[in-house]
Parts: structure tokens; sequence; C-alpha cells
């Protein structure tokens, strides 16, 4: 649905979902079973994108939520193009980080839709950074300059892996109460060292006003430099050299390993047709690698893919990576439990 480009679009992507295969290794399909039309009918108003009101009035659209570590990440491309129709500038997330949901969006949802971003935000925090640096979660609430320093090679690697694109990038620096202005100095003079800007922004603090210098950066960047985007490889590239692609190009691995029964799966996606599409490597959120234990910018690694799905429907393939599982999790009280009916009609817990 998120890939979809209208009910028309969605109803062949439905159709073209590949269900199984025959015992002589032909494909079958939704359509052949005849339950596209079902399908449809069943998501004809979830195809459209749902308009809501900030905290401070102000319109935004929320349309899909793919994890970026599992799926493609990125919001409804119907929801993108309404944006950039009502809005003179569209803002958009990719879930995560440049490792996923940012390669993700570029190379799978740009691709696409059509789509040529004209700039990207990495978003970071002073806390993120001394967590990579060696850290514990405990003491990230302490001033650790020397910390944070080393961790800021990891920002390093996800500004580097948007360059990768063509994409002007600045950053966005979110700030917490414990962050220090010795801190922020060190994030600033990598990043000029890096040729980057980076802003602080206290969007949670003080609302939108917290973000106006941010948004102002933005808007420089966007007079000032121009977008060459282009993906990161062609759909005509074999499977293999699409994710070793990925690999050395955005996580810094040094190639991809694949066991026998995964050979035999790239060879079987080819021979039904599916080798020309990009690839969603679903791969952990807490490391460049597929390691959640290596953090900050690890090297000497390879990525090892366990599986490969095709899914048709969306119109890419998944590469199963390190011991990364495809069912979403929720925290140990999802905010569900909170939300509540009162007699009269009101809904609580909401906020």
């Amino acid at each position: 649905l998120c890939l979809a480009e209208d009910l028309a679009d969605l109803k062949q992507r439905l159709g073209r979902m590949l269900v199984a295969l025959t015992t002589d290794g032909k494909p079958i399909t939704a359509e052949a079973l005849g339950v596209t039309g079902a399908m449809t009918a069943l998501l004809r108003d979830a195809i459209h994108p749902n308009l809501v009101q900030t905290m401070e009035g102000t319109p935004a659209l929320v349309h899909g939520g793919p994890f970026a570590n599992i799926a493609h990440g990125c919001n409804s491309v119907l929801a993108t193009r309404l944006a950039l129709k009502l809005g003179d500038i569209c803002l958009t997330e990719a879930g995560f980080a440049t490792d996923l949901g940012a390669e993700k969006f570029f190379d799978i949802k740009c691709r696409q839709a059509g789509l040529t971003p004209d700039a990207a935000m990495i978003v970071a925090t002073a806390r993120a950074l001394k967590y990579h640096g060696g850290v514990p979660v405990p003491e990230l609430d302490r001033e650790n300059v020397a910390a944070l320093t080393a961790g800021l090679d990891n920002l390093e690697a996800h500004v580097e892996a948007v360059r990768q694109f063509k994409v002007p990038v600045l950053i966005g620096l979110n700030r917490y109460p414990s962050d220090t202005e010795r801190e922020y100095a060190a994030v600033r003079e990598r990043c000029q060292r890096l040729g980057v800007e980076v802003y602080v922004a206290d969007v949670f603090g003080r609302g939108g006003a917290g973000g106006e210098e941010l948004a102002r950066g933005l808007q420089r960047l966007l007079a000032t430099e121009r977008s060459g985007f282009q993906p990161l490889y062609a759909l005509d590239d074999p499977i293999t050299v699409k994710l070793d692609t990925i690999a050395r190009r955005i996580y810094g691995a040094d190639g991809v390993e694949y066991p026998k029964r995964v050979e035999r799966q790239i060879v079987q996606a080819e021979a039904l047709g599916y080798g020309r599409i990009p690839i969603c490597v679903a791969k952990t959120q807490r490391s460049l690698s597929d390691d959640p234990t290596l953090l900050n910018r690890p090297r000497g690694f390879t990525i090892t893919v366990n599986e490969l799905r095709i899914s048709a429907g969306a119109g890419f393939l998944v590469a199963i990576t390190g011991d990364i599982t495809t069912m979403p999790g929720l925290p140990r009280r999802p905010n569900a439990e909170r939300v509540d009916v009162t007699p009269e009609g009101v809904i609580t817990g909401l906020f």
C-alpha cells in the first residue's frame, strides 16, 4: 500500500503477491487464486492519506508505518505527493538511520515514485554519540566529551552515506536537558571539518520555536546547493552486486556472505524474473553491521544474508541478515493500554 500510486496500482500489487510455487517451480500469485478484488475492497479506504493536526495546530499527513529495519521504512507515496502539492516544502521521515530508512527511501521509494529529494537531514543526539563512544546507558546524562568525540565516527559514516546519493545534507542535533555546550562544541568542530552544517533543535522542549534555527538552516541549504540525486545501484545489476554495493558503500562492510541455501534462493528469484527489482535489507537498527553489539563505526566485518524473500507486491527482494526477526516488537506497555473511552464517549489517554 505505501508504494502504490493509486487504487489501480494497489490492485495490481495485491494481485502479483507471490503466494506459493507449484510442484514444478512456477509462481502462484494472489491473482491466480482469484482474491485480488476482495483484498482491494478491504484496503479501498486505507489507501487514502490521513490529515491530522499537530499539537500546535499545523497540518501533517500520517499514512503508513513500515519499519525501516524489516521493511522499507517510509510513509506512503500518495501522502508524499499530496504534501508536495499542498506545501512549499515537504518533509518526510525515513525510519532509523541512513543505513536503513535513508538508503531504502532513496533506492526504493524515490526510484519507484520518480521523486528527487532536494536535501537530507540527519537527526542526531549527544546521548547517542556518547553511547557509540562507549558510555553505558545509565551514564549518558553525564558530560563526556571524549566519548562523544569517539562516537562522532558514527555520525561521519552517516554523512558519507547520504553523500553517496549526491544529495545535500545537514544535521539536526536534538537537545536533551543533560547536554552541555562543550559537547555541542565538539559536534560543531567535527561537522565543520566534514563540511556539513549542524543546528541544535529543541522542538520537544519548546515546540515549533525550538526548531526555527534548524528550519532556516534547511532553507539556506536548499537555496545554495542543488541535488544531483542518483540511486546507489542499477536495477539491472545482479542481486549479489546490489547487496554487495549496499554492504560496502553504506554499511562499511568488507563484503557479503551467503549460505548455500541463500545462493539457491538467489538463483530461484532470478529465474522467476525477480532479479531486476530493488533490494530491501532487513537488518538490526543498532549497528551499521548486522551485529547489534558492534557500535560506532565498525570495520573488518561482513554481512551474512540468511534468507532471501520475494515481496512481489511491494516490488522488492527482502534480504534477511544477522539474527533480525521480521515480527515487529512492542514496548512492555504499549500506548494502546492507556487509551480508553468513558461512559460519555470521551476518548482518554491519547496524550
